[in-house]
């Protein structure tokens, strides 16, 4: 069973991330401008920092979205998962509580669906921290489908 939860778990952050990715692409010029207003608000320079950010978002979406698919790279791809879901939750509370910023579309999933950046965006991504965490520690690269047979070692039996 926990088998199953955890490729549930693994296939659903990666549709996430793709979906996501996909979503900023479709409407990329929006996404830089929102990040520009981020941007601004924040202290940073927003015309010059845009679209570096844009794209590092975009990418790191896509890498993410990667390494969960590979089987070598699965436990690092949900470290990077969430370690992205945490940084995007924290920028989200910080631009509320510490920037005191009006509520602003962030474009997290493109113009799909409507997110403004807060707390409920934070709570979102705290709350799909639970599917990475279960595959950082329920993934097994190899599973077999025939029970292990236990070997009796004939020196200490």
């Amino acid at each position: 069973m926990l088998r199953w939860i955890v490729l549930l778990s693994r296939f659903a952050l990666v549709g996430l991330f793709l979906f996501t990715a996909g979503a900023k692409l479709a409407v990329i010029n929006s996404f830089a401008s929102n990040i520009n207003e981020l941007l601004t608000a924040s202290g940073f320079n927003g015309q010059r920092w845009s679209w570096v950010t844009t794209v590092s978002i975009v990418l790191s979406e896509i890498v993410v979205a990667t390494l969960l698919l590979l089987p070598r790279t699965v436990r690092l791809g949900a470290v990077f998962a969430a370690a992205l879901l945490t940084g995007f939750a924290g920028y989200a509370l910080y631009y509320v509580y510490g920037l005191h910023g009006e509520p602003l579309e962030c474009g997290c999933f493109g113009g799909i669906i409507a997110s403004q950046l807060g707390v409920k965006t934070a709570l979102r991504n705290l709350a799909l921290l639970v599917p990475a965490f279960i595959v950082w520690f329920g993934y097994r690269r190899s599973y077999s489908l025939e029970p292990k047979r236990l070997e009796l070692d004939p020196v200490r039996s």
